[in-house]
Formats: C-alpha cells, structure tokens, sequence
C-alpha cells in the first residue's frame, strides 16, 4: 500500500499529464519536431545549421522523455501505463531515440524522428480510433485478397491467350498481363493507353476490360471499403465503452482514497478517546 504523500503526488501527476493544456502542449512539441524534420530535407538549410539542428533534436528528445516519465509516474499501477498498444508505440520511438544515439546511427535517428510525428495521433482519440479500424481490417482483408488474387489470375491468363500477339508489351507474358491489369484496376489512363490501342487490332477486347473494371474495381474495392467502414463503426463503440471504464476507474480510485482517509479520522479518534 502506498503512503499518503506518495499517494497524492500521484494524482497531481495525473492530473497534470492529462489536462487539456498539457495535452496541447505535446501536441505542439510534436509539430515543431514535424517542421525540423522538413528543414532538415533542404541542404542548404541543414549544412549550415547542423548544431542547431542537433541541438533541437536533444531539447524536443528530452521533453518527450519526461513526457513518458510523468504519465508512467502517473500511471496507477505503473505497469497499467503498458495496456496500451499506443502507450507502447510512445514508448518505443523516444527510448530507440536514446538508444541509436551516435554518429553510426545517424539515418536512423533521421527516420525515428520521422516517426515521432506519428506520436500525435496518439493523442487525438478520433485519429486513434481510426488507426485502430484499418489494423482491424488486416485480417478481415484477407478473404477478399485471396477473391483478388484469384480474379488477377483468371483475367491474366484470359488476355495472355487472347492479346499475347497483337499486344505483347501488355500480355506478352502472364506477369505482363497481371502488371497490365493492376494499371486498369487503378483506372489510370486504362481507357486511352490500354483498352483502345488493343481494340484496334481486337475489337471485341472491349468486353474483356470493361467486365475486369466492373469486377476488379467496382466490386473488389466496395467489398473493402464496406470492410473498413464496418471497422471504423466497432472502433467507435469500442472507444465509447472504454471511455466510461476509464472514468469508472478514477472514481474507484477517488472513492479508495476517501475511504482510506475515513479509516485514518477513526482510528484517531479511536485512539483520542482512549487516552
């Protein structure tokens, strides 16, 4: 059990860390970091300010830091800081900071601070809950990948029978005509650059690209939408429930504290009167 004044530095330590403006606060150490990376992408800029450069990376490195220190300090118990995977991902980019610093790892360091900016969406529940959607489609996807890859496949050999001769930059070979037809399913210039010059010497190719469009891009591409939008809806019903837990949560332990204390009057009282 711990003591009372460690008890309460606690709590004023979470109630730094999740006020509004030390929330704001972050959100903007991040976006300075996000605009350095940028600079440091202009030669001209870089070379000439290369300590300053390193300087700001040390000073942004080491807020982050304190940072991940105080809502672990905050955190009750500590290990509950680590439930999150977000709460991970923070944690992994500032320590490889630490850990990769050195003249050896200097692309590294350039990536990492990349990375930092993608801390921000840790702190923006809807960014949050939309993240969590798409990597709750990954393993939804696969079904309907396996129906694309099958789709791909049947057209591909289809045209390499049809067009290998009149179009052999196209279908010359069945990996041609797979790289042919993912140019289609994308509806960039299939029309102008694909389609027509094939119709010119097969003018029935019509119907084997407009049924591919339909089937491919049409079809396919509503299936995966209708699967991350499906997603996005259970993130959000997952997000509203959790929210209340976590409001549950505190007041448990307000109410543990107030006990505590109660206790505590009694037991003075208890011991006033028998003396």
């Amino acid at each position: 059990m711990e003591s009372k004044p460690l008890e309460r530095w606690r709590t004023t330590i979470s109630l730094i860390v999740d006020h509004p403006f030390f929330i704001n606060t972050i959100m903007v150490v991040i976006l300075i970091n996000a605009v350095i990376v940028g600079l440091e992408t202009f030669p001209a800029i870089y070379q000439n300010n290369e300590f300053a450069f390193y300087a700001a990376d040390r000073v942004l490195l080491w807020i982050f830091t304190i940072e991940i220190v105080a809502r672990l300090a905050g955190s009750r118990p500590v290990f509950s800081y680590f439930k999150s995977s977000w709460n991970w991902f923070d944690f992994i980019i500032v320590l490889s900071g630490h850990v990769f610093a050195g003249a050896h790892f200097v692309t590294v360091l350039r990536v990492l601070r990349v990375l930092r900016v993608l801390r921000a969406i840790s702190f923006i529940p809807s960014l949050r809950r939309l993240v969590d959607a798409l990597l709750m489609t990954i393993p939804a996807l696969g079904n309907i990948l396996i129906l694309m890859g099958i789709i791909f496949y049947i057209y591909g050999v289809i045209g390499t029978m049809l067009y290998q001769d009149i179009a052999p930059d196209y279908f010359g070979s069945l990996g041609d005509a797979l790289l042919t037809l993912f140019q289609v399913v994308t509806l960039e210039s299939w029309a102008s650059n694909v389609m027509r010059p094939v119709m010119e010497l097969s003018p029935s190719a019509w119907i084997y690209f407009v049924s591919f469009v339909l089937v491919g891009t049409f079809v396919i591409f509503n299936l995966f939408i209708g699967v991350i939008v499906n997603n996005v809806e259970k993130a959000e019903d997952t997000g509203e429930k959790e929210h209340p837990t976590e409001v549950k949560d505190q007041q448990f332990y307000e109410l543990q504290n107030e006990v505590r204390e109660l206790k505590q009057l009694l037991l003075e009282e208890k011991q006033r009167r028998a003396e």
